[in-house]
């Protein structure tokens, strides 16, 4: 793994918010690579155990969504609990993660958001951008923003605002539960987006990557070390 670009994790918080800002100015907020040349998805995740964040990163093939590989990293938490700086506590966990994967992937979802952040820059577009790879935000919640109520089927999905600036989607992907926010991570354009997350939802509100992330992440009986072939959990 290579990073396009490197800092310190524990900076002083307004220092880390200047950081923050210069990322969020190199976000490409459109698609960069051809949609069929996408063969391969990772999901990631992440998670707490004290003071010790726990990332799960889990390769699947695309769009038939079997798995291909995953890792886990841990990393000791050195940044402070402050609400929009969430990344400088989980960044250092994933890269550990992703340095581990034996497949790169052509495309990384997060649970996490992308630009619906106050300063544009959450967990997906920092990584992504560090990294300069594909990434979208794919978060539970809503961090930052306004929205309609989206329709109550599968696929419907409305804009997410901050005042008239456009910052994500807000998507339905299973009836009858919660929607999910989805951003612009890194080169990749809201739309496109949108239909991939779609594309890799199978009958649960989470997508395929994100949720076998998770049950990954959030299982303290697997080594943090990297695997493939039989893989835990799916």
């Amino acid at each position: 793994m290579k990073l396009a670009i490197s800092h310190r994790w524990n900076l002083p918080v307004k220092e880390a918010e200047a950081l923050q800002a210069d990322l969020a100015a190199r976000v490409v907020a459109r698609t960069t690579f051809k949609p069929a040349a996408v063969k391969t998805v990772a999901g990631v995740d992440v998670g707490f155990r004290g003071d010790v964040a726990r990332a799960a990163a889990v390769v699947l093939s695309f769009p038939d969504l079997e798995p291909l590989d995953f890792s886990l990293g841990e990393a000791p938490v050195t940044f402070p609990y402050v609400p929009g700086l969430l990344a400088f506590r989980e960044g250092p966990a994933v890269l550990v993660a992703l340095d581990k994967l034996a497949t790169w992937p052509d495309l990384f979802l997060f649970d996490a958001q992308g630009i619906a952040h106050p300063r544009r820059l959450g967990l997906a577009a920092h990584l992504g951008v560090i990294l300069d790879h594909p990434s979208i935000g794919c978060a539970k919640s809503r961090l930052t923003g306004s929205h309609a109520e989206p329709g109550g089927k599968a696929g419907d999905w409305v804009y997410l605002y901050s005042g008239k600036e456009v910052i994500g989607a807000v998507v339905r992907t299973r009836p009858g539960t919660q929607p999910l926010y989805i951003s612009v991570g890194h080169r990749v354009d809201l739309r496109l987006a949108v239909d991939l997350i779609l594309r890799c939802t199978k009958g649960h509100r989470l997508p395929e990557p994100t949720r076998l992330a998770h049950n990954v992440a959030s299982r303290a009986e697997h080594p943090v070390k990297p695997g493939k072939g039989q893989l835990p959990l799916f």
